[in-house]
């Protein structure tokens, strides 16, 4: 019996121990069973850092993005500024004022004034016309008068009637010498003094284009020619040219006629200014448009000429 109880006490007591390591092993495993917790603590952390480098890495490339690119730019645009600086530009400034003087002589059309500028304007002595010499005293001082105004280099300038401008219009032309010699009431403008050679009393109107027409028979040198049609102008009377009438010249046997012009020929060329002319009669217009279309409607004496 002792020894049963012996027994029975040691198997108690290793029980007892192994229960306790038991106890001591279930602590155990409860102690190191937090630690996994924690563990997973840390991935998590590890989980969130990983967006936020990437938003980083994000931030990084769209920061780097801008700051290059307008740098760039801005010394781009520095670059590009200081090759092309002011005094280079300058120069182009002081050019613009040189056109300007070339222009002053030719308001009006500049650039078909210097293509019809290429052939120089005409004179003629009273010599090299026809007769001349047998003109009446008042009618060889006006045509005088004209042709000196042919030496002068005088260019067609419109609304022009004084040759200090550097060039006068045909009907300034007319204007100013008639005005130089004695008739203070010729008016200024083509129209008007067509109406006042009419109211005179001394026209001739002319309708046919050939040149030995009869109607062409009484034309005598100091003569007003007019023409209609000459440019594009809302007037009552519709004429917008006139010039003076010359004669016959010696070399030629061919009419011609003083005043200025844009564009009327002298010998087959164009002249433009102030410069003696051939006088023909213009050929029927190819065009509809009867305001372009120039036409010459007749001549006159100048009124209270005085012929003797």
């Amino acid at each position: 019996m002792k020894w049963l109880l012996i027994l029975a006490i040691f198997l108690g007591q290793v029980c007892a121990a192994h229960a306790a390591e038991e106890s001591l092993g279930t602590k155990i495993k409860k102690v190191f069973e937090p630690s996994p917790t924690p563990i997973r603590k840390h991935r998590k952390k590890k989980a969130t850092p990983t967006p936020s480098p990437a938003a980083e890495r994000k931030q990084k490339k769209a920061s780097p993005t801008p700051t290059p690119s307008p740098t760039p730019k801005s010394k781009s645009k520095r670059k590009q500024a200081s090759p092309t600086p002011a005094p280079t530009e300058s120069p182009a400034a002081t050019e613009t004022p040189s056109p300007t003087p070339a222009e002053k002589p030719t308001p009006s059309s500049s650039e078909r004034a210097q293509g019809k500028k290429a052939w120089p304007n005409v004179s003629l002595s009273p010599e090299e016309i026809e007769d001349s010499d047998s003109y009446p005293l008042k009618v060889r001082q006006i045509i005088d008068a004209g042709l000196a105004l042919t030496k002068q280099n005088l260019g067609y300038t419109y609304g022009s009637a004084d040759p200090a401008n550097g060039g006068m219009d045909c009907s300034g032309f007319v204007y100013y010498v008639l005005k130089q010699n004695g008739f203070p009431d010729v008016p200024r403008d083509s129209s008007q003094q067509y109406v006042w050679v009419r109211k005179g009393g001394n026209f001739k109107a002319v309708v046919s284009r050939k040149e030995d027409s009869f109607e062409l028979d009484d034309l005598k040198p100091g003569d007003l020619l007019f023409w209609r049609g000459t440019y594009n102008i809302d007037r009552d009377p519709p004429i917008t040219h006139s010039m003076i009438y010359l004669g016959r010249e010696k070399r030629t046997n061919k009419r011609v006629m003083v005043g200025s012009s844009d564009g009327r020929t002298y010998d087959g060329k164009q002249r433009w200014g102030v410069s003696v002319f051939d006088f023909k009669l213009p050929p029927p217009s190819k065009s509809g448009d009867a305001k372009i279309s120039p036409v010459f409607v007749g001549y006159g004496r100048i009124p209270g000429l005085n012929e003797d």
